[in-house]
């Protein structure tokens, strides 16, 4: 009768630690570098969606662009039962201290868009090296040779140096032979519009506005970049680049002052990323998540598990796709734009 007892409890708590393993009312924490940027307004609400979908619950807290407060909210959001993490990082060294403390704890962190070089951390993107290569080959098609200006994003960012190192791949050969001459290159600190703004404004003083194109490496630094041009009267005679497919990025591809916005859907991002975080919590190991590679590109060339989605560059000519996906209205893009002058916005 013991040994049946016996049977029974251990039983018991296989099954308590299975339904705890598949359990629907997870923690996912996440903590947000700042909302200063469009899009993460849409990836928190993907991320929200996704975890009421699964009947997870979702807390939050935003660094502000301070990584010091963003090492307190990491041990904020661990205190309040975090049970998986998903970190937009301020500045990835900054935070390693946090990064160490929840991985040490057993509570999965996931890398959102930005990577976080720790290995016991997954890393999700989009290819950012793509993005580099689209950014560029969409201004170089616009303006094969000439004078270039390179509006980086915050150096504390890896992200920015795999954005330029896409874009050199592209440009090289054209460098190389003299046909593109790079007469300003500068990080954006923070990607504050602002500070690309100021960038932009010095690159025309040292050039005597003699710029032909700018390669920036998202749309808040496109738009900081076309705010200096504009003020010069050459916005839209200079091919920009973008990235993120922020709705008044989208416009300004509309009519004409920016050239591309390479579209990362960040619905699909959120989704995936919260998917990813109550699957590492609810205990699957990373080598068990769907589409799972080793990217070891990083600058200390860590090995990471990771999970790459595939971007789109978007122009005039398939601004329709964008609209099509409900991803901003018809009225958002073309307001403001020359009757006949965009397919999409006829």
């Amino acid at each position: 009768m013991k040994s049946i007892l016996k049977l029974m409890a251990g039983a018991a708590i296989i099954a308590s630690m299975h339904s705890a393993a598949v359990a629907k009312d997870l923690v996912v924490g996440v903590s947000w570098s700042n909302f200063q940027e469009e899009r993460w307004k849409t990836d928190e609400a993907a991320i929200k969606a996704a975890l009421e979908a699964s009947g997870d619950k979702y807390i939050s807290a935003d660094a502000q662009s301070s990584a010091a407060k963003q090492l307190t909210d990491i041990e904020s959001l661990i205190a309040q039962g975090a049970n998986a993490l998903i970190v937009l990082a301020q500045d990835s060294d900054a935070i390693a201290p946090a990064i160490e403390k929840a991985t040490a704890e057993g509570i999965p962190v996931v890398g959102y868009d930005r990577l976080i070089e720790n290995p016991a951390a997954f890393y999700i993107t989009f290819d950012n090296k793509e993005v580099g290569r689209m950014q560029a080959r969409e201004v170089f098609k616009a303006k094969p040779e000439g004078n270039f200006v390179f509006i980086k994003g915050s150096s504390s960012d890896p992200n920015a140096d795999f954005l330029f190192a896409g874009q050199m791949e592209v440009l090289k050969e054209a460098v190389d032979a003299g046909k593109v001459k790079n007469v300003g290159e500068a990080y954006t600190d923070g990607w504050k519009p602002e500070n690309a703004q100021k960038n932009m404004e010095q690159f025309l003083t040292a050039n005597d506005n003699k710029v032909d194109a700018v390669v920036a490496s998202n749309d808040g630094t496109a738009g900081g970049a076309i705010a200096a041009l504009s003020a010069q009267g050459l916005a839209g005679s200079v091919p920009v680049s973008g990235q993120d497919g922020d709705h008044a990025a989208l416009n300004r591809v509309a009519l004409g002052t920016q050239t591309v916005s390479v579209w990362k859907d960040a619905r699909e991002l959120g989704k995936k990323a919260a998917e990813i975080a109550a699957t590492l919590a609810g205990g699957k190991t990373m080598d068990e998540i769907e589409g799972v590679q080793t990217f070891n590109g990083g600058p200390k060339g860590v090995a990471m598990k990771s999970v790459f989605l595939a971007p789109m560059a978007i122009t005039k000519d398939n601004l329709n796709v964008v609209i099509d996906a409900g991803w901003i209205s018809k009225d958002a893009a073309c307001q403001g734009v020359a009757a006949g002058s965009v397919a999409a916005c006829k």
